[in-house]
């Protein structure tokens, strides 16, 4: 790769380091074109941006960021493929999902993420898992709010039943 391509590369890493809020780094090594392929459109289904990168141009955009992103740069061995998202979960749902058949022999490993303004290692992909996305969290908001509701409404349904049998009797 010529220099000047190089640098339209770290430019457009930098890029999407600040536009995302959260990114993954996986580990993509030994996987076949086939594997990659299904990762790819899985990816681009749960509009999560893939993009397969050299280290050092990686390394060289991070430290060009807005966010100081050094505690990651260990993970920055190996085969890299980085995943960026505007919902938390999304790609460790993936990535669970992904590895989840145990026959296929799917070599997509967890390096690290960025998520939710901390730092998490390879070993936390259930934590990243159970973060919940934000139309997740006003789901539980709404259903905490119309529950006490529903109970009223209920009461009052039983107790307009139970006035109209004794009033039958």
């Amino acid at each position: 790769m010529r220099k000047e391509n190089k640098g339209v590369v770290i430019e457009q890493l930098t890029g999407y380091l600040n536009e995302y809020p959260h990114f993954y780094l996986a580990n993509i090594e030994g996987m076949d074109a086939a594997k990659t392929a299904t990762l790819r459109r899985q990816c681009n289904k749960a509009e999560i941006k893939l993009v397969v990168v050299k280290n050092t141009l990686l390394r060289k955009a991070m430290s060009a960021a807005d966010t100081d992103l050094a505690p990651l740069y260990s993970a920055l061995k190996g085969n890299t493929a980085i995943m960026f998202a505007n919902v938390a979960n999304a790609p460790a749902k993936l990535i669970k999902e992904f590895t989840k058949d145990k026959k296929a022999d799917n070599k997509l490993r967890l390096k690290g993420a960025y998520a939710e303004t901390g730092f998490y290692g390879e070993d936390q992909l259930e934590t990243l898992v159970a973060i919940k996305s934000k139309e997740e969290l006003v789901a539980d908001v709404i259903a905490l709010l119309q529950s006490p509701i529903r109970n009223v409404v209920s009461a009052l349904e039983n107790k307009d039943k139970a006035s109209e049998e004794a009033a039958a009797e």
